[in-house]
């Protein structure tokens, strides 16, 4: 995950740093990770 864009969140492989990256809208991504934690949260 890259800092500094405001409208995007560009995502790497960490293994491949160097290559392609997904670009997810910052709204999008941020209701990804509140799920991702909520998830956590819930795990027996």
């Amino acid at each position: 995950m890259a800092d500094g864009f405001q409208a995007v969140v560009p995502v790497r492989d960490s293994k491949v740093p160097q290559g392609p990256a997904l670009c997810f809208g910052a709204a999008s991504w941020a209701a990804f990770m509140g799920e991702s934690k909520a998830g956590q949260r819930h795990r027996p």
